[in-house]
Parts: C-alpha cells; structure tokens; sequence
C-alpha cells in the first residue's frame, strides 16, 4: 500500500491541528493535504507514471513534508537530495536516477540549472521551485487549484524512494526505498518508543536522511503527533526551542550532543520534556555522553543504529530496559533478522563470544537493492542476507557493541586495531573535547594508530595526552595511539559525520611515531 494513505486519512480527520513548525511558519493538516494534492493533481497532467523518479533539493522546511507527500501521492518515487552535495555528485544522482523534475529553492535554481545543462541525459528534467523565480518551469504557489483527494496505488514492494549515499567512498549509490520498508520502519519507531499523538518531536536532522525522515519525522506524524524543523544544526537554537517549546522526542548525531554539551558545561540546563532522546549516525563515545547527562539533566538517551539501506533504525536500546554502556543496543525483530559473522571461517558468532564479526541483516525494513547498480548489489548481499561493512560483538542477551567498520580497521604489526575502541577509551580523557583515529605509515608496523585530537583547553599538548594515554589500561600495546596531532576540529561530511577520509589524506605522510 502506498505509505502516504495513512498520513493524508490521518491529516483528514484534524485538518485545524497543527503538523508541522519550521522558523515563524506553520502547516496544518488541512495545508498539508492541499498542498500535496495540488502537487499530485500537476504530476499526474504532467504525464506523471507510477514509479517515475521526482527529486527534492530542499533544506528542512514546510514546503519538504507536503512535497513529498504530493510526489507519493501521485504514484512518484522521492528522490531526497543532500542540500550541500558537490556538483559532480549531483550530476549523477540526476543522471542516474533518471527523474523528470527537481524541486528546490529559488536560491539553488542557478545551480542545479546549470548542473543540469552540463549532465549527460538529464535534458528532460524541468525545474520547480518553491515560491516564483527566474528560471523555473513553475513555483509550488502557482499551481493549479485542482485538488486530488485519491492516492494512486502502489503495492509493498514499489519504490517509494531512492535516496543516495554520501559517496564518502565513492559515487554515490541509490538505495531503493519501498513503501514496505518505509511502513515496516516507522510502524518499528512508533512501537519501540511509544509514539502518541501527544508527542512533539524536535528534528534537527535533515529530511534527506533517514535520521531525519524515517528516525524520527514521519513515525511522530503517523502516530498522530506534531513536529518542529529546524532548518540547519545551531546548538543555540535547539536549546532555547527545547526549553521553550518543551517537546518530547529528538534525534541527535555525536557531534549535535558533543555540541550541546560544550555549550552548557559552565550552565548546566534541566531539559525534562523529553522522553526519547535519541543519538546516532556514528558511535556514541562516552567521554561526552555523561557530559551531555551532566549539563542537560537528559537520562532517556537511547543509542540507535541503522543504515540507509535499512530504511533508518535497525537496532536500538529498549525503552523499558536499563541503558547499557556503550551498546548498540537490540535489533528490531519485527522488522529485522540478524547475525554477527566471523568473516574468518564464514560462520555466526555465538551470543556472548568476544569475537568479532561482521552485521549481516536482512527483512522487511531492508532495502531490495541498489537502483540501476546490480554490481554494487551483488557485493553487499550474500544469499539473501545484506553485509552491513559493521563490525561488532554480540553480548549473552543479544546487545550488539560497535566495533568499527571493516574498511576503518587498522592492521598494525599484523593485529587488528579497530579505532572505535581506541576513541572511547580516549574520549574518557578530560583533556579531549573530539577525537578521530586513523591509521598512518609506519616504519615498522606498517600502520600506527594515529589520533587526530581536539583538545578540550588551548594550553593541552601532545605530551600531555600522551602522558594520559600511557596510564590508561585500554591503550596500552597496539592500541596505544602511536601518533597524536592537535587540530581545532575535525573535518566533516555534508551530513556531519568525522570525514576519516580527509583525515588520512591530511596525515598519510609516514612519522617515526613511538
């Protein structure tokens, strides 16, 4: 079924309730459902076909939500864009997915027109914008005032999205969203966490991420609950909302936590409303996690873990059990089957083993496969199951424990050194704000562990976290950090993630090290 039947009955039946905030702007539910079928009802006398590819250049803003819902009402599959991708990358996700419009904002039209000129089979792409402006075929405000009230039918395993990988590693691959993945992965969220329409989620991750969309934004809607956008990352903005506006529900990545936590180091902050908060995108170091509990009174974190692939959230702690430290926390067994594979011999790890192996997942909230990539297909799934390239332990009850991805591993004097270990035993340190590890040449051992550190106060240096290194039982031998450089932060990717790659291009020159 198509997944947008569900939001539109639901929007139907409180049109005057408010769905979503962004800024000074509101959008109700009765503005939502016209607005998405104004949009259905252009596509479909356009010549819109079930499955034609629509993509959406768009910040977090009002005019994302009922966007969306207009191209999946008319049978369309999204095509959620990265604000902030790079031209080349952009060329490709146009040329690749084959769609027919863009929509974006007026300031972006020069650019992705000019995109467009220069990409090879995107000649029959128009433009849309979201209000009047030069060089758009036309703006959401002029659409014609027919309304669509049908939703065109689409069964479970269509695509109800592609959305695009970073590319950190490569060209970007688009991974085939259907309307079951979708469904499956937010009716998952809303059961985990308890969704109600009581709840008012604060959403500081972009829409054109699962932590964004499938996380958090459209299991609160499909409870019956209200949202707030944020229209980029500013720690200052989120704390006054989150006092403020006292909402309920929030999705953090490291870097937002590690952000509000510095922010209210000297004045801590009781932020009691909320009852779910939480952190992913990358491994939770514990070094700032308790500062976070410390200077926001925040308990009710709960680690997530998912992939694009996996429609957004795999595994999670559950709401009713205590948190662990630093776990991944259990997979969603409505929606996902697992194990954990010892690349080795090929076969699953026991519960309770410290070995450690690959994730491998595959069910309902799984993607069925890269669009127009069946290599890339081919080499991420093995007899049905997808390799998810994380590798892990998995404890007595079935809580999975990052230990780092297979293609970051460090091979150092011939052992294996997984940098994810190494920053949470540093992150311990009062001394350090961040920290990334990576491997770098070495005489020697070929690689060292290397420490690329943020330092908590200008006057920390090397010797100092050196010194502190050495009296820590978890550093000690190969994962002791051979190599540590002071930077005054780290570099990201366009979704915020440490960029590992920029690190090693910015320190692969060999150093004698220790």
């Amino acid at each position: 079924m198509n997944i947008i039947t569900g939001l539109l009955r639901r929007a139907r039946a409180n049109p005057d309730a408010v769905l979503v905030r962004c800024g000074d702007d509101t959008l109700t539910a009765g503005q939502f459902v016209e607005r998405s079928g104004r949009l259905a009802a252009f596509f479909l006398a356009q010549g819109l076909m079930p499955g034609d590819r629509v993509g959406i250049c768009l910040p977090n803003d009002p005019h994302w939500v009922p966007t969306w819902a207009g191209i999946l009402q008319a049978g369309g599959t999204a095509v959620p864009i990265n604000v902030l991708i790079s031209p080349t990358a952009l060329q490709h996700v146009v040329s690749d997915s084959g769609m027919r419009w863009v929509i974006t904002r007026p300031q972006d039209l020069a650019r992705v027109n000019d995109l467009l000129a220069s990409s090879i089979g995107s000649g029959e792409v128009r433009l849309m914008s979201t209000e009047r402006a030069e060089g758009a075929s036309i703006s959401l405000d002029d659409l014609p005032h027919t309304l669509m009230t049908a939703v065109v039918p689409r069964l479970d395993d269509t695509d109800a999205m592609i959305m695009y990988t970073s590319g950190s590693t490569g060209v970007p691959k688009g991974v085939r969203q259907t309307h079951r993945n979708t469904s499956s992965q937010c009716e998952a969220v809303e059961q985990v966490y308890d969704l109600t329409s009581a709840d008012h989620a604060l959403v500081c991750t972009p829409l054109f991420h699962v932590g964004g969309l499938q996380l958090i934004l459209l299991p609160v809607l499909l409870a019956g609950g209200s949202v707030t956008l944020m229209r980029k990352w500013d720690k200052g903005e989120w704390i006054e909302r989150s006092l403020a506006m006292r909402p309920t529900v929030t999705a953090l990545v490291p870097t937002m936590m590690i952000d509000i936590a510095n922010a209210c180091a000297e004045k801590p902050i009781t932020l009691d409303s909320y009852r779910v908060c939480m952190v992913g995108g990358s491994a939770l170091p514990p070094g700032p996690l308790k500062r976070f509990n410390d200077s926001t009174g925040i308990t009710c974190i709960r680690t997530v873990y998912g992939q694009t692939e996996q429609n957004g959230l795999c595994s999670t702690e559950p709401a009713d059990e205590t948190p662990r430290y630093l776990t991944m926390g259990k997979p969603l067994a409505q929606i996902i089957e697992w194990q954990v594979v010892d690349l080795d011999i090929m076969e699953p790890v026991a519960h309770g083993s410290s070995t450690v192996g690959e994730l491998w997942v595959r069910g309902d909230a799984l993607t069925p496969g890269y669009w127009n990539n069946p290599r890339g297909s081919a080499e991420r799934f093995l007899d049905g199951w997808f390799r998810t390239g994380d590798m892990v332990t998995v404890d007595g009850d079935g809580y999975l424990y990052f230990a780092d991805r297979a293609d970051d591993m460090i091979i150092s004097g011939g052992e294996n050194v997984f940098p994810q270990v190494v920053e949470n035993a540093m992150s311990l340190s009062p001394l350090i704000s961040e920290v990334s590890v990576i491997g770098t040449p070495h005489e020697r051992y070929v690689h060292q562990v290397t420490a690329i550190v943020v330092p908590a106060k200008p006057e920390v240096t090397i010797e100092d976290i050196a010194a502190w290194c050495r009296e820590h039982p978890d550093l000690q031998g190969l994962q002791s950090p051979r190599r540590i450089e002071i930077v005054e932060q780290l570099p990201r990717t366009p979704n915020n993630k440490v960029d590992r790659m920029a690190l090693r291009k910015l320190f692969s020159s060999s150093l004698p090290g220790r």
